[in-house]
């Protein structure tokens, strides 16, 4: 199905290709008008730490005397001098303004001019660009602001699915937090519900099934409009390297995938009955960068990624959901992208994002089945860094020298999530691609929290004195000790981002700290026992896990009880 995400913005589409061109014109919808502007930005001379840029503004609309064309970076990009325009910078937003000579802009005329910038990370295009103020769009006129609340046309998904859209409680979580002392304080937030095994769609245990959490949604929605929240989790062989969310499934059973799980979920989520609600899933997290990071080559292989990697079982399950969910109008499918302490690194960026549009052209899916793509899912990797910077250094030391960053082009998820954002729109998917990041436990606030920047004795000082994220090693992942509730779930909180959300139910365990017998095909772990002392995928670092867990899934007071208290921003 085709995604109309302009409709509900500016009529303004770009597109990109390998030269680093960006051209903005109007929607290719029948019957409409010239854009107000169109704008051929592009991208002369890059470097890797910095670029130059040529633009070209043509005015389709009524002839001006003076003109103005603002744009906003994505990324760090800082403009540092131009030519035949003033150009200027506050914060993300640039403003090339008409020099004395070549202010007069006729109807089709055009105007040219270029600037240098430095960068570190990506250097994605700019995906709006005004002139006078208006958004280029459709009618050559002001844009109106959208109304969130009108609904959509049959079929047509709305831009961001999160934005003028309550998101749903799931009760079930709701009344184990508010049943924790101090819980009532956050228990009215939205959660993912996760259906991580084939009996999860019908209820477990005489809990609630994906009908009975639909039918939920709908009474929450009234007659606004109301995001609600899937985990699709339950590919065969899931999570390849890590036996505490192991699944049901085994290695080979793809067609069991298909039929009784995909299948099933698929044909509830198409009820005409449910077709008003906005359906976010997550896509089978855990598993499409196993099969870059940990498989033959890597000091972090398992045998049984190697096994996924041959079988191509992670991608054609994943091509399968997307086609199936994909098919329904009002399903915003976003697949699970890790997080920067997994892929940042040179060698596992680029080849998770082929890794990814692999799966998405697989089974008959297309890249148009992708709505976006979600971060830091169950993880706890800072939001922001705000006390040092990738391009820092110290005595001549580069902060990605120092043990913590080690290399990694990021140091937040934010960043890494606007840059992969990047990556993946340069290798075909949608221009208007939204990320989630999960901030359900990245908060890392509490009395532990760094005030300010480390001390400048050395790179190592500096970096561990400033950073938030208070783990030991960042592959650590299981129950983590002093980890606390980040941002409250929110709508387009930053460029690219479509909204900060709690994916990870907080309070529900990562993994058993020992082994414990169960019937969910969960195994143990020993990332998950504190007194683990490491492996290659965590620097042989000990595990910084919270004692006593319960198996993945079930609820961990200790683990909630640490997560209010660290909470960042606090609770109330």
């Amino acid at each position: 199905m085709t995604r109309t995400r302009t409709a509900m913005l500016a009529a303004l589409t770009l597109v990109a290709g390998a030269s680093g061109t960006a051209l903005a014109a109007h929607s290719a919808s029948a019957g409409a008008a010239a854009a107000a502007c169109t704008v051929d930005y592009k991208v002369q001379n890059d470097w890797g730490s910095g670029f130059t840029a040529a633009v070209t503004v043509t005015n389709n609309g009524a002839a001006t005397s003076n003109w103005s064309l603002g744009w906003t970076y994505a990324g760090s990009q800082k403009v540092t001098n131009g030519w035949n325009a003033k150009v200027s910078q506050s914060g993300a937003a640039v403003t090339a303004a008409n020099e004395s000579y070549n202010g007069t802009l006729a109807t089709g005329g055009s105007a040219s001019f270029g600037f240098q910038a430095t960068y570190s990370g990506a250097n994605a295009v700019p995906a709006t660009f005004t002139l006078n103020g208006v958004t280029c769009n459709v009618d050559g006129g002001p844009t109106d602001p959208p109304d969130p609340t009108d609904p959509p046309e049959t079929g047509d998904r709305v831009d961001n699915p999160y934005d003028g859209a309550e998101v749903y409680v799931n009760p079930e979580w709701s009344e184990k937090a508010a049943a924790e002392p101090g819980g009532s304080r956050i228990a009215n937030q939205p959660t993912g519900v996760w259906l991580d095994r084939i009996a999860a769609i019908n209820g477990v245990n005489g809990g609630m099934g994906l009908r009975d959490h639909l039918d939920e949604a709908l009474t929450q929605k009234g007659s606004g409009e109301l995001a609600v929240q899937l985990v699709i989790y339950n590919l065969p062989g899931r999570d390849c390297a890590a036996l505490a969310s192991n699944g049901e499934l085994g290695p080979t059973e793809i067609d069991k995938y298909k039929t009784q799980y995909i299948d099933p979920i698929a044909e509830i989520l198409a009820d005409p009955k449910y077709a008003g609600l906005r359906i976010v899933t997550t896509v089978e997290i855990d598993s499409l960068p196993n099969l870059v990071t940990n498989v033959s080559g890597r000091p972090t292989a398992t045998p049984n990624c190697d096994v996924m990697k041959a079988n191509g079982n992670y991608q054609k399950g994943v091509g399968y959901a997307l086609n199936k969910l994909g098919d329904i109008g009002n399903v915003y499918n976003y697949v699970d992208a890790g997080h920067h302490g997994w892929l940042g690194w040179d060698d596992n960026f680029g080849a998770s994002a082929d890794m990814f549009k692999t799966a998405a052209t697989t089974e008959g899916a297309t890249v148009a089945d992708v709505h976006g793509f979600i971060v830091n899912t169950a993880n706890y990797s800072a939001l922001k860094e705000e006390n040092f910077k990738i391009e820092d250094s110290v005595n001549g030391t580069s902060v990605r020298q120092s043990k913590w960053v080690d290399w990694n082009r990021y140091t937040d998820e934010l960043s890494y999530a606007q840059a992969m954002r990047a990556k993946l729109v340069s290798i075909g998917f949608d221009q208007n691609l939204g990320m989630l990041i999960d901030t359900s436990r990245n908060g890392w606030g509490g009395t532990a929290r760094p005030t300010g920047p480390g001390a400048t004795t050395n790179v190592d000082t500096y970096v561990n004195g400033g950073r938030y994220d208070r783990r030991i090693h960042l592959g650590n992942w299981c129950n983590q000790s002093g980890a606390g509730l980040g941002e409250r779930p929110q709508a387009s909180p930053a460029a690219g981002i479509d909204a900060y959300v709690w994916m990870k139910p907080p309070g529900e365990s990562d993994g058993a700290s020992k082994e414990i017998p169960n019937d969910e095909g969960k195994g143990f772990d020993r990332m998950c026992d504190p007194t683990y002392e490491g492996n290659a995928r965590n620097g042989n670092n000990p595990s910084g896990a919270l004692p006593n867990a319960p198996v993945s899934g079930h609820w961990f007071s200790a683990q909630f009880q640490e997560l209010m208290k660290n909470a960042y921003p606090p609770l109330s």
